[in-house]
Formats: structure tokens, C-alpha cells, sequence
């Protein structure tokens, strides 16, 4: 078994340069992140995630890539997928063919991926549409947790036919608050029963048809003052203990404003990653800060080294079991295969 490798990074460009093989082999990398500006075609897609396969063989290579205002690659063959409140939409008119469609989305969004060599997306989305989200917002299926939960498992059978795990995301639940926290440290005043009972239901109810669970960067004072991303009340006492969750959990991303700031101080991004871990994740996210030289992708990689000598955080074996179970089992249909064949032209007619 390789030694535990939690850190998922990125790159700057559509092609790895001597600094990102050097990241990549470096023993604490387990995944890379993809985003549109690594886009420029299928083609060129391909031979990246093939490199980087070359490099490390058991390298996790992820994506956003849910449907509507998120998806990174739009182009050159792939399908655009719709956001998840159409589905949830559908469902007030025809649950039967809502679950259809969720399905066929989920089947075609991992075969696509998959045809090209990405292993796995941060897909579905389990927040409820409060009404309140901008950054959540059409990304939500639907307000009712039960309708949410059921379209889910519908889109994750769908990634499961085309060999692809999933990720629900973002636990406990982000839709209530309206800040973002990408810019800012959003703050959901609720109780726990509150919480627990309705907007986290869905991880409750899909129990151990999740593989992966993404907690949010949101602060839940009458749980912990801590975010969830970094509170092992949440992670460790709520989501492993109650729920039963058994799967990878990935920290969100580590550069967001809600993840720099601990117990009321700023922190440096190794510090951040040796909390999330001991809180709970048994992956983090650093993203976006590559396209500059990449010195903050080095301080976490050398910091984390270090807090691991001084022995602020340690190695889980459990936690690279995890991860390696997200890798995909089976061997992907290329492209032009999967353009012909049967279940894939089916999912397209249905999708809605």
C-alpha cells in the first residue's frame, strides 16, 4: 500500500511542466484537480490525464463537473449537462421520469469523463435549495431532503454504470446561508436538530451508496466554532459516527477565505491541511494556486512534511485505503466506442 497521500493539487496549464511532475511525485500528492483552464480538447485531455497516469499509476485525477454553471469541458464533443434543480423541476411533474433522467445525467456525465481519463467528479450536489444561496443556488436539486436523496442516488447509479464513484458535497448542508465561501466565512445560526434532522438527512439516507462526502466551509456555532471542514464533531462524531459514513472524505478547497481562518485565527495552508486531516478528512483540496509559479502549492507540500515530522499530524493507513477505493475498477470505453454504443446514445435521449 502506498503511503498516505492526502493532498489533491492542480496545475497552471493544458500540459504538465517539470514543476508539476515534481509535485506529482511528491509522496504526499494522492490527486490533482482539473479545471477549464487545463481545457483544450479531448485529444489534448487525454494525453494529460495519461501523463500524469504515467507518473503515478494510482493518481487521483478529479474535477468539478455537476452540470449547468458547473462544467469544466464544454466542448469538442462533450454533452452539456443541465443544472440539478431541472431535474428536481421535472420531478414535481413526473417523479418516474425525473429518477430516469437522473440516471441518464450521471451515466453520461462519468462516461464522458471517464472516455478521457478523469477518474472521478465532485458530484452530487445533496444542499437544499433554500432559496437563500447564490453560490448554491440551480446547483440544488430541490428544497425537500427525500426528493434530493432520491435524485442523487438516481445520478450516482448513473456514475456507477459508467464506473465512477461519486462525492456528496456540502456535509452538512450549504444551503442555507447566503454568504459565499469562497470570499467569506458564511455562519448558519440553526440548531443542531435543525441541521442534522433536515439538511443532512440526504447522507443519512444514502448511507453507504456514498463514496466520497466534501464537508462544507461554513461555521455552525451551535454545533462547533469551528467550519465543518475542520471539526471532528461534525466529521469524526456526527457524519462517522451517527450517519454510519464509511467513505473518503475531501476537505474543500483549502485556498476558499472559509478554511483560512481556525479558532479565530489566520492560518498557513499546511496548517489548515494538518487540521482538516485530524479533524477528520482523509483528502485536501489546494486549488488554483499553481497559476502563479506555484510557491503555495510547495509551502503546503514542505509544511505538511514538516507538521507530519514534528508530529502535528500522521499518516492514516485507513484514509489511502479510501482513496484508493475512488479509483475506477474497471477500464474506461474510449471516446469513439462509447459514441456508438447503445446505453450511452439511450442515456442522451434521456436526458431531460
Amino acid at each position: 500500500m502506498t503511503p498516505h497521500a492526502p493532498v489533491v493539487l492542480d496545475i497552471a496549464g493544458t500540459a504538465l511542466d517539470a514543476d508539476d511532475r515534481a509535485r506529482l511525485r511528491h509522496p504526499l500528492t494522492g490527486g490533482l484537480i482539473l479545471f477549464a483552464r487545463n481545457w483544450q480538447s479531448r485529444r489534448q485531455l487525454t494525453e494529460l490525464t495519461a501523463e500524469i497516469k504515467s507518473i503515478r499509476p494510482d493518481m487521483l485525477i478529479c474535477v468539478d463537473h455537476e452540470g449547468g454553471r458547473v462544467q469544466r469541458f464544454r466542448t469538442d464533443g462533450f454533452t452539456v449537462l443541465p443544472p440539478m434543480r431541472r431535474l428536481g423541476e421535472l420531478w414535481m411533474r413526473d417523479a418516474m421520469a425525473a429518477t430516469d433522467a437522473a440516471t441518464a445525467v450521471g451515466f453520461v456525465l462519468g462516461a464522458e469523463l471517464r472516455a478521457c481519463g478523469v477518474d472521478l467528479s465532485f458530484t452530487p450536489v445533496l444542499d437544499l435549495d433554500h432559496g437563500e444561496s447564490g453560490v448554491i443556488g440551480d446547483r440544488a436539486f430541490h428544497r425537500d431532503a427525500r426528493v434530493v436523496a432520491l435524485l442523487a442516488k438516481s445520478l450516482m447509479h448513473g456514475l456507477l454504470l459508467a464506473g465512477m464513484a461519486n462525492c456528496g458535497k456540502h456535509f452538512p448542508g450549504h444551503g442555507f446561508v447566503k454568504a459565499d465561501s469562497h470570499v467569506d466565512l458564511p455562519i448558519d445560526t440553526r440548531g443542531r436538530r435543525a441541521v442534522v434532522g433536515e439538511d443532512a438527512a440526504p447522507y443519512r439516507w444514502l448511507g453507504g451508496a456514498l463514496a466520497g462526502v466534501m464537508p462544507a466551509h461554513v461555521v455552525y456555532p451551535k454545533v462547533d466554532s469551528r467550519p465543518a471542514g475542520f471539526s471532528s464533531r461534525w466529521l469524526t462524531d456526527i457524519l462517522r459516527g451517527e450517519l454510519g459514513f464509511d467513505g473518503a472524505v475531501f476537505s474543500d478547497d483549502l485556498s476558499m477565505a472559509g478554511a483560512r481562518r481556525i479558532d479565530g485565527r489566520d492560518v498557513s495552508y499546511a496548517e489548515a491541511a494538518a487540521a482538516a486531516l485530524s479533524a477528520g478528512c482523509d483528502l485536501v483540496l489546494l486549488c488554483n494556486q499553481s497559476v502563479d509559479g506555484g510557491q503555495a502549492v510547495d509551502e503546503l507540500l514542505q509544511g505538511l512534511t514538516a507538521l507530519q515530522r514534528d508530529s502535528a499530524w500522521q499518516p492514516s493507513s485507513a484514509s489511502e485505503v479510501r482513496r484508493q477505493a475512488l479509483l475506477p475498477q474497471t477500464p474506461p470505453t474510449p471516446w469513439d466506442e462509447l459514441m456508438h454504443a447503445g446505453a450511452y446514445r439511450h442515456a442522451l435521449d434521456r436526458l431531460p
